[in-house]
């Protein structure tokens, strides 16, 4: 087993609306245990050209940021939160859609690192990590998700998903827990 160390969308814009900065907190110490660890993180962000070219009008999400101006890259809002800092080292990819995967090289640059399984924290639970979960899940990746290195803007949502919907793809533990298994 190659485990590897997934955080994604924690980037100032979402985290403010999804009322995130316990996941942020949980995400950093993550990151440091890996590391200490020496597993490799892997950092997920979503953004879009000026003009937005990768969004179509029948995209709900997508077209409603697009009409609102937000999530381009290079606005500050796309910016990883502060409390957090990616590695010179570490991967820095780029998605369109909802799942990590989608409309990014994730998959060829895990498969190509021989990673095969990951550890995953985000905002929000009911999109990237639910999507994440869901796609890696189908493409045979083994999967661990972070509970409180995840947060959603609706609390019932998050919880459901972290108790019923996950788990039956997934391990779900805390920050903590996995860490202590580290060792």
């Amino acid at each position: 087993m190659r485990a590897a160390l997934l955080m994604m969308d924690y980037q100032v814009g979402i985290v403010a609306r999804n009322g995130a900065e316990a996941a942020v907190a949980a995400a950093a110490e993550a990151t440091g245990r890996a590391r200490a660890a020496g597993l490799p993180v892997y950092w997920v962000q979503v953004g879009f050209r000026p003009g937005y070219p990768e969004v179509s009008r029948r995209n709900r999400m997508f077209s409603a940021l697009a009409e609102a101006g937000q999530l381009v890259l290079g606005d500050p809002t796309t910016a990883l939160h502060p409390a957090l800092k990616s590695e010179p080292d570490e991967v820095v990819v780029t998605k369109k859609r909802v799942s990590a995967f989608a409309g990014s090289d994730l998959d060829v640059i895990l498969r190509a690192a021989q990673i095969d399984t990951l550890v995953l924290g985000g905002v929000a639970t009911s999109g990237v990590v639910l999507s994440t979960v869901r796609q890696a899940a189908d493409l045979d990746y083994g999967l661990v998700v972070l509970a409180d290195a995840c947060a959603d803007a609706d609390a019932e949502v998050h919880r459901v998903l972290l108790e019923k919907v996950f788990p039956r793809q997934a391990e779900v533990t805390t920050v903590a827990n996995w860490a202590a298994a580290l060792s």
